[in-house]
């Protein structure tokens, strides 16, 4: 076991954060559609999608098809979009994370497979490289329950960060639905750190052996210290931009 994760220095700069408070609508507008973009690059990329950053932002932001590149690849962009934003009107009115919200940002990331959109997978899977095994379909609609129940524990016992490092690790082992499990981990990953009052985070792909060797440690903290990581730089930001 590691030594315990440290967050003083991130309650610290929450509370700077908290300190400039409140901050100007247009510039967060603004500042929320660029991340949006950023993290519909990274977190696609991440499983495989072949758009640029830049025509990642041209298919989102100018409606522009790109040649040479697979309709899949436009819509899995469009669909991040679509979840991303709903996913942040749920984090601001502070909907409590279900079966239902999940189903529904999962419904919206595979906009592009009618048939498995929102729905729990019926049949067994595998991952390639990874240590350990999916959960067998049937227990999925278990052992999601048995999460979900445990993460309202997790919340009371864990700092924040550690919870939702802990909830990623245990959804993603589940691998409920037979695609898009990373892309809707991640968006309730964000749904729960905004929830709590911090920034969203954007794993990078650049980043990608790293978080999917937290997959294969023994334990949450390497996750939740990459999202620490993550998560103090994304404040950082925000702070030199507001706080002059």
């Amino acid at each position: 076991m590691s030594d315990k994760i440290n967050f003083n220095g991130l309650d610290i700069l929450k509370d700077k954060l908290k300190s400039l408070r409140p901050l100007n609508a247009a510039e967060l507008e603004r500042l929320r559609e660029e991340f949006m973009v950023d993290s519909t690059y990274n977190s696609n990329a991440i499983e495989g999608n072949s758009l640029s950053l830049r025509e990642t932002a041209l298919v989102l932001q100018q409606g522009v098809t790109i040649d040479g590149k697979r309709v899949k690849d436009h819509l899995e962009a469009i669909g991040h979009r679509d979840a991303f934003y709903y996913m942040a009107e749920l984090a601001d009115v502070g909907s409590m994370l279900t079966e239902r919200v999940i189903r529904e940002l999962h419904s919206l990331v595979l906009m592009n497979d009618a048939r498995n959109k929102g729905i729990y997978r019926t049949i067994e899977v595998a991952i390639a490289g990874a240590r350990n095994s999916p959960s067998p379909h049937y227990l999925i609609a278990e052992r999601m329950d048995a999460l979900l129940a445990d993460y309202e524990d997790m919340k009371r016992d864990m700092y924040i960060i550690e919870a939702i490092a802990a909830f990623h690790l245990r959804f993603e082992g589940i691998h409920p639905f037979i695609d898009g499990n990373g892309r809707t981990g991640r968006l309730i990953m964000n749904l729960e750190l905004i929830k709590s009052g911090m920034m969203p985070v954007n794993i990078k792909f650049t980043d990608r052996v790293k978080y999917y060797d937290c997959f294969d440690a023994d334990g949450f903290e390497p996750l939740a210290r990459l999202l620490l990581a993550y998560e103090e730089e994304e404040i950082l930001k925000y702070i030199a931009k507001f706080g002059r």
